[in-house]
């Protein structure tokens, strides 16, 4: 096949591919985490696969949806599916799971394709022999048996962070605490930056007394959370270079804030006079100008309600009558009404992450029960000291069971400023 190349400018957008370093860190911290966490913007390397794999034989259920993975987190870390892990080419997935794997207290068997496991090991093989766990490697397969035991582990610093990082993420779950001292020089203090960074996220505290003693509590839990992984800078550098000597691109999905040391590539073409412009670093400074300047009622988007509603008129009639309107969408919103003065019973979250409100309105003796606030958990503990609320809602008519029902949805819940009385109008179709 012959191809013709022929001289151009480049021009537009470009999504730079996700961080694999990153994803491997998500995945691993939102499995040990108990609860649900949502992965964004996963690009399924081979590597990236592995770690998946590895994870769900760990126990984490793992559901990929496009380019999102749903992870529910693991349970109880000893009832591990399958003993034989195969990390194919991975050497990050295999350096990560050692010391996770060996919190199973079970015998682990890692398989590798081609050269992984003719790859040193050495920094665990010590650390296993020293505490008298089970070790053995060859270039068919390694054997771990053994819960690694919490202490101090002093670690040559011109290894690959891999060694660390797997310590970084296993430490915090043993009963005790410990400390890992990094032998100078210390080569890849930036992976270890982004290890430290993924797991602050999940919620696992590490402290440093200095910049090659970490210090990690343990009996830490992993807290699920949502997170979309960044940009990978190492690619950046492939289209900042095009753009360079070509003309200009717009690169997305990268974290201006990013710890990845392939960050530094910016900093390359900046001192050789290329133009960089940062429009998300700019969006940030100006969304920090704007809380320092602004009160924060004036950050709050207003709600529009087409009409004050009596709490008597909600009925199945009025429904029948609201759906003359149909079909809502874009241009035609479902109306938005409000109710004054009223109060509220059986308050509880709801829905598998306890991110939904649910509540029962009551006004003067009349009650609609099971009304939902979608979204809302962040509000909770202030709803829970009110009396008097003005609520703004739409409703629905919905079935159930072969039954209609009519379903009351808020959108906003504020204390009532005023006790007056209801304007007793709705709309024309009614009356």
């Amino acid at each position: 096949m012959k191809v013709k190349i022929y001289p151009s400018k480049c021009s537009g957008q470009t999504i730079i591919p996700p961080s694999k370093s990153m994803g491997h860190r998500a995945i691993i911290c939102a499995s040990l985490a108990i609860g649900r966490s949502v992965i964004k913007n996963v690009a399924y390397s081979d590597d990236i696969k592995t770690t998946i794999e590895g994870m769900r034989k760990l126990g984490a259920e793992i559901e990929e949806n496009g380019d999102i993975l749903i992870i529910d987190g693991i349970k109880d870390i000893t009832k591990i599916s399958d003993e034989i892990i195969n990390c194919n080419e991975s050497g990050s997935t295999l350096r990560f799971f050692i010391p996770i794997f060996s919190l199973t207290g079970k015998k682990i068997t890692f398989l590798g394709k081609n050269r992984l496991l003719k790859r040193p090991q050495k920094i665990y093989e010590d650390i296993f022999k020293e505490q008298k766990l089970h070790y053995f490697h060859d270039e068919a397969k390694m054997e771990i048996e053994g819960k690694l035991k919490a202490g101090t582990y002093v670690i040559d610093g011109n290894i690959s962070s891999q060694f660390i990082s797997g310590l970084l993420f296993t430490l915090p779950l043993l009963d005790g605490d410990s400390e890992i001292k990094i032998k100078p020089p210390f080569e890849s203090a930036s992976y270890i930056e982004l290890t430290l960074e993924m797991l602050k996220r999940y919620g696992i505290e590490i402290s440093q007394t200095d910049e090659l003693t970490f210090k990690i509590k343990g009996n830490q839990k992993y807290k699920p959370c949502d997170y979309t992984i960044e940009g990978d800078f190492s690619q950046l550098g492939f289209f900042a270079v095009l753009g360079a000597i070509n003309n200009d691109i717009e690169c997305l999905g990268l974290n201006c804030k990013s710890s990845q040391g392939d960050k530094a590539i910016i900093e390359i073409l900046k001192d050789a006079g290329i133009k960089i412009e940062n429009i998300e670093e700019f969006s940030i400074k100006l969304n920090d100008y704007a809380k320092a300047a602004m009160e924060d009622s004036t950050l709050i988007k207003p709600i529009k309600v087409d009409r004050p509603l009596p709490f008597y008129k909600i009925s199945y009639d009025f429904l029948d009558k609201i759906s003359l309107l149909e079909p809502f969408g874009f241009g035609n919103p479902s109306p938005l009404f409000s109710l004054n003065n009223c109060q509220f019973d059986g308050l509880r979250l709801i829905g598998k992450d306890k991110k939904h409100i649910m509540m029962n309105i009551i006004k003067n003796g009349n009650e609609i029960r099971n009304c939902v606030w979608f979204n809302s958990d962040d509000v909770f503990e202030n709803l829970v000291n009110l009396r008097n609320i003005d609520i703004a809602f739409k409703l629905k008519l919905e079935t159930y069971k072969d039954r209609y029902q009519y379903k009351m949805y808020v959108e906003d819940i504020r204390e009532t400023i005023q006790t007056s009385n209801e304007i007793e109008n709705i709309f024309d179709l009614y009356d």
